[in-house]
């Protein structure tokens, strides 16, 4: 190896990468393993590759990357770009969205089941589906009640639910589906006891 020319001590040219010149000093330095003489001479000559470098880049003569010069542009812009946040809402809107519950699936599944249930019974006996809808009014009580601890909100928003229900029910009717009157009530509040149950806080 030259005593004098770093690059030629390390086996690379004046034109050789960053990268090329690290790994030269890293196969270099696995050689000599042992011998701290040539270990040392390869470490004067990277770090004499490394000043050169500096002093190159000080005097304009290397073009340094714009990705490495101004990485810290590429970082803001990344960030701009992976920038998932949504854009803000009205106050009312923001509002709305406290009433509103981001429920586990069981807290979906289990309502769903039970008024499932209860629908299906009120179309069997759909002349009389007093029961069933009694039923659901009780587990809305209960779904509700178990959600917050609070028994005054839950009967509130069930009396809510059984009122809005039964509007939706009617639009049912009205619909001429061939459902019992009785049927197609039930299920409007069921529905309606369901989404209660399972989305408002």
């Amino acid at each position: 190896m030259s005593e004098t020319n770093p690059y030629a001590q390390l086996g690379v040219s004046e034109e050789a990468s960053f990268e090329e010149v690290q790994a030269a000093r890293a196969q270099l330095l696995s050689q000599c393993q042992g011998d701290d003489r040539r270990t040392q001479a390869v470490e004067m000559a990277y770090d004499a590759i490394l000043m050169d470098r500096l002093r190159q880049r000080q005097e304009g003569r290397i073009k340094v990357p714009e990705r490495i010069r101004y990485a810290e542009r590429n970082v803001v812009a990344t960030a701009e770009k992976n920038d998932t946040r949504t854009v803000t809402l009205p106050a009312w809107a923001e509002h709305l969205r406290s009433f509103v519950d981001t429920p586990s699936a069981q807290d979906v599944a289990l309502p769903a089941l039970a008024y499932g249930g209860l629908g299906y019974w009120a179309w069997a006996v759909s002349a009389n589906a007093a029961l069933p809808v009694a039923l659901g009014i009780a587990a809305s009580l209960y779904f509700l009640n178990r959600k917050e601890n609070r028994f005054g909100r839950a009967l509130l928003l069930t009396v809510v639910g059984l009122v809005v229900g039964a509007v939706v029910g009617n639009v049912l009717l009205s619909l001429s589906l061939g459902l019992p009157p009785n049927t197609a009530i039930s299920w409007g509040i069921f529905l309606i006891l369901w989404l209660v149950n399972s989305f408002l806080r």
